[in-house]
């Protein structure tokens, strides 16, 4: 089994293992541009699962930025009864599109 782990980005967690293809909130960083992501939480290896952070100390993931995509519309409707008020909007949010290269344990 390769090696996994639990990564934290924009607030949000993600499990991966070399190979994946996620979808991140916004990176500052260009297509085929190499990012580290630092900020691990968790290690699987097989039958093995670390969550000491002294082991975790030097583990990294290492991606590449496949591209920079905006999320489906979002529709936000405001609506007051009886006064003829109502607004819709719409949100797309910027995300980064990256593929897991390689998982480095610490």
């Amino acid at each position: 089994m390769p090696l996994q782990a639990v990564v934290q980005t924009g607030g949000k967690q993600y499990r991966v293992k070399a190979g994946d293809v996620l979808d991140v909130e916004l990176l500052d960083a260009a297509p085929g541009a190499e990012v580290t992501l630092t900020d691990v939480r968790f290690l699987f290896d097989g039958e093995k699962a670390t969550s000491d952070k002294q082991a975790l100390a030097g583990a990294k993931v290492v991606a590449e930025v496949e591209s920079v995509q905006k999320a489906p519309k979002i529709v936000v409707g405001k609506f007051k009864a009886k006064t003829h008020y109502r607004r819709k909007t719409g949100h797309r949010q910027q995300h980064t599109r990256i593929r897991v290269k390689e998982v480095v344990a610490g």
